[in-house]
């Protein structure tokens, strides 16, 4: 009989042991499934937030998105094993709905500021930033970028660009006459076109684009101004997003090495862009 009750307690205290290992194997498979690269490896798909209207970083063309960023961003999900699925939004509700959780990250081209990084984890740059200014081909009003002094321009609502132009023009003698903010840089281009407007501000690459594909309608305004900036993808800064951030860093560090980066940069921009691949630079702004 006492051999039966040893017997006895000494399985209960297996079983308990048994129980407390379960749970711990459990919390450590739901803190596996928390991480956001975990689950995208695990569905096989990453859901990307973008404006599909920023040429030649990501616009559609025959209703399906192409341009610089949308094939480096193919890139690195085959590098990673998975598929992407886009959103497409105006830009000024891209960052609300990352907040929402409504994707899993935010492939549209973004200008790296302070007060982004403050709020959300940047990739390593996968382009120069630089603002400069388009103008209507042959417009003698505007041969440089002080020339928009008592004029009316226009930007791209809630964009990085608009931001640098508001504080350029801030510096000018009199200021402008008025900054139009567009939803979706086309409608500012139509505008500028109509000579609504006399200048629209924009990432350099950007504007280069604009002039190259449209050369009888558009001219660049040189030299850019405002400080050097970069554009990369970004993600929530939450435990939870900061290993896909890293396994893209990573993705992207390895296509670069491998002149992948410098293949579509001599294909969309006709020119090699220098990007550090070490860290996201700390913007000026």
């Amino acid at each position: 009989m006492l051999g039966m009750v040893r017997g006895i307690r000494r399985l209960s205290r297996l079983s308990i042991i048994f129980a407390v290992v379960s749970v711990l194997l459990g919390a450590w498979t739901f803190a596996r499934a928390d991480d956001l690269f975990a689950q995208v490896k695990s569905r096989g798909e990453l859901v990307l937030g973008t404006e599909l209207q920023f040429a030649p970083f990501e616009f559609l063309k025959d209703n399906q998105p192409t341009g610089y960023s949308v094939e480096l961003m193919d890139l690195v999900a085959a590098d990673l094993g998975v598929k992407v699925r886009y959103v497409d939004l105006p830009f000024v509700s891209v960052l609300p709905a990352l907040e929402a959780k409504k994707f899993d990250m935010v492939e549209a081209t973004t200008t790296v500021t302070k007060a982004r990084m403050d709020r959300y984890y940047f990739t390593i740059p996968i382009a120069d930033g630089t603002v400069a200014l388009v103008k209507r081909k042959g417009d003698a009003s505007v041969m440089k970028p002080a020339d928009i002094a008592g004029k009316i321009v226009g930007g791209t609502k809630g964009s990085a660009q608009t931001k640098v132009l508001t504080e350029y023009a801030a510096t000018l003698p009199g200021g402008v006459q008025e900054i139009k903010e567009y939803i979706g840089s086309p409608n500012a281009y139509a505008d500028l076109e109509a000579g609504r407007i006399v200048a629209v501000a924009g990432s350099l690459p950007n504007l280069a684009y604009l002039v190259k594909t449209r050369p009888d309608t558009f001219e660049l305004v040189l030299p850019p101004f405002g400080p050097k900036s970069y554009l990369a993808w970004l993600a929530r800064k939450d435990d939870e997003s900061k290993p896909l951030i890293d396994a893209i860093d990573a993705s992207l560090v390895k296509l670069t090495k491998a002149g992948k980066v410098k293949e579509l940069q001599m294909k969309w921009f006709g020119a090699e862009m220098n990007l550090p691949t070490d860290r996201v630079p700390e913007p000026l702004n």
